[in-house]
């Protein structure tokens, strides 16, 4: 995918692999239980978090990159690819599922910590771990945190036909997805996991957030360079903003109460599952602001200093999986040895450290292959 959009003729947005790179960082922090570096994520500030940021993103991505190849190849061409990704998806979280439920069973075992089998939750795969391997091979089991790749793996097998309309028809497209969304939180359609529950992120739901993000990258009325360049749409988003921050902070700090109740009931719980209507909201006038004060040719993308995590965007599977790993490591860590706020800093530097050196170790790995190999196998 990546070499894809490197090879399309058009700069890259280097703000797409920037704020990618700067979402797995989030979840990794925010993934550490009672880690107060994870203080400085946007969760904390606001409606959205950095699963908004990155369906948000991947979707955008994956519009542009496949739109131009079914320019070059044909529709056909770019659904087997959009596939052939979903199913890189699928196996990069089957194996981060065994490597993760492995290591949760070994500190289990040799620490005398039973209870991470509960917390993590995996105490039914050591009891019955035929029955509950076959439901994560289904998607239908996920321990703590493996949430996110199952929806974005959903969300990439699903794609293909609303790509062919939103080529076509794109306000046809997204007032499909609407539709769906629309009809998943009145009619409370999800999928089921198991033993019981739902699926955490509902995928019916989130593909329109998903589907939000491609239509963007197509757009052809200019409705977002409109928006973008519009002050009274600026300035609304930031008024809405402010109302998520002061909201999300005194729900955090346990001033809900104090709130007048017409906008506790009405932003009190966050949605996560269903992804709230304010949640996108949310995003959509961040994602204007930093628009206006980040253009795509802005200086400060070149800087040597936020280089290492447009790197991370730039690998953002194999960042996301190093990630969701070492975020259990460092919740281990922190119990065992400290848990004072120098080692909590300590152990999410390093984490992002780690995760900075798997990005650059993929992109060494990359260019050392033969420059007659074909582009096409580079994309995989």
């Amino acid at each position: 995918m990546n070499t894809a959009i490197a090879n399309s003729g058009l700069s890259r947005d280097l703000r797409l692999d920037l704020f990618r790179g700067l979402a797995n960082w989030a979840i990794f922090l925010d993934h550490i239980p009672n880690n107060v570096v994870a203080w400085i994520t946007m969760k904390n500030y606001g409606f959205s978090d950095a699963a908004d940021l990155f369906v948000f993103i991947s979707g955008y991505t994956v519009a542009l990159v496949y739109s131009r190849t079914i320019a070059a190849g044909g529709f056909v061409v770019a659904a087997v690819g959009i596939l052939a990704r979903a199913w890189k998806l699928y196996v990069a979280h089957i194996l981060l599922f065994v490597v993760y439920v492995a290591a949760i069973g070994y500190v289990a075992q040799n620490y005398g910590h039973a209870y991470l089998l509960d917390e993590f939750n995996i105490r039914r795969l050591i009891a019955d771990p035929i029955e509950l391997l076959k439901h994560g091979l289904l998607l239908e089991f996920k321990p703590l945190n493996l949430d996110v790749l199952p929806l974005y793996t959903a969300l990439m097998a699903t794609f293909p036909p609303f790509l062919w309309l939103l080529m076509r028809a794109p306000s046809l497209a997204l007032a499909a997805s609407f539709v769906i969304y629309a009809a998943a939180r009145t009619l409370n359609w999800n999928l089921a996991s198991y033993p019981d529950g739902v699926w955490y992120f509902n995928p019916f739901a989130w593909q329109f957030l998903f589907v939000i993000g491609a239509w963007i990258s197509l757009d052809r009325t200019g409705l977002v360079r409109r928006l973008t360049a519009s002050r009274l749409a600026v300035w609304s988003a930031l008024l809405f903003l402010l109302l998520s921050f002061a909201v999300t902070l005194a729900a955090r700090f346990g001033f809900a109460s104090a709130m007048p109740a017409p906008i506790a009931d009405l932003f009190l719980p966050n949605d996560k599952t269903n992804l709230a209507p304010y949640r996108i909201l949310h995003f959509l006038a961040l994602a204007l602001v930093v628009a206006r004060l980040v253009p795509r040719s802005a200086p400060a993308l070149k800087l040597s200093i936020v280089r290492p995590a447009i790197i991370c965007g730039e690998r953002s599977l194999e960042v996301f999986c190093v990630g969701i790993f070492l975020s259990f490591v460092g919740c281990f860590l922190i119990e065992l040895v400290s848990d004072t706020i120098a080692f909590q800093l300590l152990v999410s530097l390093s984490g992002i450290a780690l995760m900075t050196a798997a990005a650059y170790y993929r992109t060494w790995i990359k260019n050392l292959r033969p420059a007659s190999t074909p582009d096409r196998l580079r994309a995989v």
